[in-house]
């Protein structure tokens, strides 16, 4: 069950990097930069800042696999689901951002489209990040806790979306494909190897499509 909800949070993760997060930024960037190569330049800068600012951290945090054991320094013991946890709440904060840009700029028809959507989003990746934290030993209220927290973290962006709506316009590319760039890397270093290492890759690769449509389906729907 643990893996299957993984490769259930890895699709969720990978369809919302690309169609939350890196199209999104695409257009944003589009929007202030016109089409050709200033956008695409900018969310490929922010990708590859967003990978290496997490592969820092599996550097320098001493931290745990599920299944491979510890890596980086041995001084603390830092499971690796916080890996993943930071991923989530790093995505977050761009979209409370983008949240608090819709409303800071055309009211309530250009934000609550966006909290619909993001709101809806945000359901399967709590779920994501409770069911990984319950699957190392976490007891539900801790893992309902935490999870929240990493939602809770879209209420600053979005107050400093709405604060500062023309300065934020012009980070918002940076800060959703820096996203995307984190995401990309839990995905791709942390969370599918992990799933497939017990002989589950089956149903964790089951999991990954459902999340990913489900994903794809949410953000079509609502887009």
């Amino acid at each position: 069950m643990r893996d299957l909800s993984l490769g259930f949070a890895a699709g969720v993760m990978l369809s919302a990097s690309f169609f939350s997060l890196i199209i999104p930024a695409l257009d944003a960037a589009g929007g202030r930069y016109e089409d050709g190569m200033i956008p695409a330049a900018i969310v490929s800068v922010a990708i590859l800042v967003g990978i290496g600012a997490v592969a820092l951290l599996n550097e320098v945090l001493p931290h745990e696999h599920f299944e491979s054991g510890p890596e980086g320094p041995a001084s603390i013991s830092l499971r690796r689901v916080w890996l993943f946890v930071l991923a989530i709440t790093i995505h977050n904060f761009p979209e409370g951002l983008a949240v608090g840009v819709g409303f800071g700029s055309e009211g309530l028809s250009g934000g609550v489209p966006l909290v619909i959507g993001i709101g809806l989003q945000n359901m399967p990746e709590g779920l994501a990040v409770a069911v990984a934290l319950m699957g190392e030993g976490y007891r539900r209220y801790q893992a309902w806790g935490i999870a929240a927290v990493t939602g809770l973290v879209e209420c600053i962006g979005g107050l400093l979306g709405a604060g500062i709506t023309t300065l934020s316009s012009l980070l918002l590319p940076w800060g959703l494909a820096f996203a995307a760039g984190a995401m990309l890397y839990v995905i791709s270093h942390e969370i599918i190897p992990e799933t497939h290492r017990n002989g589950h890759q089956k149903k964790a690769t089951a999991g990954l499509s459902i999340g990913l449509v489900v994903m794809l389906f949410l953000d079509v729907w609502l887009g």
